[in-house]
């Protein structure tokens, strides 16, 4: 095949309208893909810094529960051997880190429901990054094969991929 026979047949692919339209939708569904993954990071990366911070306050519970455990020992031991005014001051002790415990508690189970939901967020866009890897995919074979069938199935797994990954922002 001369030059010349090589180029006119590039250029009456270039010119033909099915390869632009499969091209044009490729380009659209690719920065979907783009957007989906890069919130996909996020929420993953959320999930794992909740994680983190959940793991600190449970750890954080777990010292003062320790104190606390220390403080009403001591308190029993001081008030066996009649010293009371010491006894009461473990005492008071102890029921502050009973009254911490509770609040850290309650602030590492809010960190874990936050660092499900990232899960959940994270999932879906996951799910939906797949379809679009997918929908690029089939649009590249029916450019390659020339079958429309294929970038009509390439669309709906777009379409499909870009609805799962938007509801994500459904989630509460």
């Amino acid at each position: 095949m001369s030059t010349e026979e090589e180029l006119q047949e590039h250029a009456e692919h270039a010119r033909n309208p099915f390869d632009k339209r499969v091209a044009a939708s490729m380009a659209i569904i690719a920065a979907a893909l783009a957007v989906v993954s890069v919130l996909g990071h996020y929420f993953t990366t959320e999930e794992l810094m909740a994680q983190q911070r959940a793991s600190d306050q449970w750890s954080y519970y777990q010292a003062k529960s320790i104190r606390r455990y220390e403080s009403g020992s001591f308190a029993d031991i001081l008030a066996a051997v009649k010293a009371i005014d010491a006894a009461q001051k473990y005492k008071s002790n102890a029921a502050r880190y009973d009254s911490d415990m509770k609040e850290i508690s309650e602030k590492a189970t809010d960190l874990e429901r936050e660092r499900d939901l990232n899960h959940r967020h994270a999932l879906r866009l996951d799910i939906g990054e797949v379809f679009l890897e997918i929908a690029i995919v089939l649009a590249s074979l029916a450019i390659l094969s020339k079958r429309s069938f294929l970038w009509w199935i390439g669309l709906v797994s777009g379409v499909a991929g870009a609805a799962i990954a938007g509801t994500a922002a459904l989630l509460r």
